[in-house]
């Protein structure tokens, strides 16, 4: 081989390899524009974007094919795009079309149908519920011009569209109040109505169904707020508290929280108040503000502000006294049981004239015949009995706790309207604790003021055995239409009068 063609040999091979590298760096530039997000790196030396197609005239054949095949690769990743785009667009509905749907036609009033065409319609579809399945309201709203009518202004006519409690939503009146019963009175968390929608086919978020839940609170607030005023004007209330745990942190742990009960015990109405979780005087003084009446109260200390205030009477709650001795029967047997029977005769003279019907003035006449000497003589007792026992012993603690809430627990004996107890507030915030068991906690301090909401009408409703269901049903119907003055006619008491 001659010196000229070895200087040739030598300069193709040099070619090669150079194009070898430029087309390695085509490959590494196509994965970095079109590759997966993952592999989209771009290359720690940035020389290697440096392409100099001019350098060689051999390479501009490469490049034009390149460029061909980097069309291609752009279209295909563009059909890639639009095909997931498909996909997602053509996922399963919210409501699948299994469920039974019934259509309601709104016409447009005010016009002859004889006299216009149809043009087209507006479908509207919410999701409803009937004891023991789902079903779909399909508000169908037709629009009508004039016939013959060529104008291009012509006028449209079509029905108004229909209301929903929650804007924009296809959740209708019926759900909501599922939802809800499930909740505050079958103690049914949402994670568990989330699971039964699935079994029918529907598909819903836990967020969405709490988001719901809120929502319907939120609406039923300035109702909430007519039914706690009309329960502190009564001349007797009934005071009591009890824990409710509610996530406070970040981490998401659960703290003791504390919800209050207050009940009116004229006019058997109730309503329960939350204030950040708190237990302190200051919730009890926000909540009665300048209250005049009857308070009765178990013993905590919270209440004490009002022993003394002008046209306020605390009462005391024998049944309290009553579970302090009955704690103490395991240390001291005897004693306690003096005490429990003391305390059962009181309870025996009660239900005497329950069954006897009597009216207040001879109630007054009965209690100061049989009760106070059964009340002087109990405080008698305790006086003896208390020098001799321990006073950190159970006996002790509970002849100190009775003894110091004396004038207290003597007080309903002057007046015949007045209750031995506070059993009456104590059973209605027995469904709080039912719900503790089952949703465990609220998710935070809104969940838990819904809580109290929720259970400040439920627990109304079922004072005056009324269907809380029936009675949630219709107020979602008609709170959204109601002038505020008239709210009074949707809480429990005045909607049975109502609607009976």
């Amino acid at each position: 081989m001659t010196q000229l063609e070895l200087k040739l040999s030598a300069e193709i091979e040099q070619l090669k390899l150079e194009l070898l590298k430029e087309r390695q760096k085509y490959l590494e530039l196509e994965r970095i524009l079109f590759g997966r997000k993952s592999e989209k790196r771009l290359p720690k030396d940035s020389s290697q974007l440096d392409i100099n197609f001019d350098k060689l005239e051999v390479l501009e054949q490469e490049r034009e094919q390149f460029n061909t095949l980097v069309d291609e690769i752009q279209v295909e990743s563009h059909k890639r795009r639009l095909n997931k785009t498909t996909k997602k667009k053509e996922a399963s509905p919210v409501i699948p079309a299994s469920i039974e749907r019934r259509d309601f036609i709104l016409e447009p009033e005010g016009i002859d149908l004889e006299f216009f065409e149809k043009i087209g319609e507006d479908i509207r579809e919410v999701l409803e519920y009937s004891p023991g399945y789902f079903y779909v309201k399909r508000y169908i709203r037709p629009k009508y011009k004039l016939k013959d009518n060529k104008s291009l202004k012509t006028k449209i006519h079509q029905a108004d569209a229909h209301d929903s409690f929650i804007a924009k939503s296809y959740a209708g009146n019926s759900i909501l109040a599922e939802l809800v019963i499930g909740k505050y009175i079958d103690h049914l968390p949402v994670y568990r109505q989330v699971e039964i929608f699935k079994r029918n086919g529907i598909k819903l978020p836990y967020s969405t169904l709490n988001s719901w839940i809120h929502q319907v609170a939120t609406e039923l607030y300035p109702l909430y707020e007519v039914l706690a005023k009309q329960v502190l004007n009564s001349n007797y209330i009934q005071v009591d508290e009890t824990t409710l745990p509610v996530v406070k942190d970040q981490k998401k742990r659960a703290v003791k929280a504390y919800i209050w009960g207050i009940h009116d015990v004229i006019n058997e109405q109730l309503f329960f108040h939350y204030d950040q979780g708190s237990r302190a005087q200051r919730v009890v003084v926000s909540l009665l503000k300048d209250y005049k009446g009857f308070i009765q109260t178990d013993g905590y200390k919270a209440y004490s502000i009002y022993e003394d205030k002008k046209d306020v009477v605390l009462l005391g709650c024998w049944a309290h006294v009553r579970r302090k001795f009955e704690q103490a029967l395991k240390e001291d047997k005897e004693n306690a049981n003096k005490a429990l029977d003391f305390i059962s005769l009181l309870y025996q003279i009660e239900a005497n004239i329950r069954e006897k019907e009597l009216p207040p003035q001879e109630i007054v006449k009965e209690r100061k015949r049989l009760s106070y000497p059964i009340i002087k003589n109990f405080e008698i007792w305790m006086q003896d009995i208390y020098p001799k026992t321990t006073p950190k012993s159970l006996l002790g603690k509970a002849i100190s706790y009775a003894f110091s809430l004396l004038f207290r627990l003597s007080r309903y004996i002057n007046d015949g309207s007045l209750l031995i107890d506070n059993n009456l507030i104590e059973n209605l915030i027995r469904p709080i604790a039912l719900g503790r068991k089952n949703y465990l906690f609220c998710d935070n301090d809104n969940t838990a003021k819904n809580t109290a909401l929720f259970y400040s009408f439920f627990g109304s409703c079922k004072k005056i055995g009324v269907n809380p269901k029936d009675w949630l049903l219709d107020v979602l119907g008609k709170i959204q239409n109601t002038k505020y003055n008239d709210l009074v006619n949707l809480l429990p008491k005045q909607w049975a009068k109502i609607n009976n």
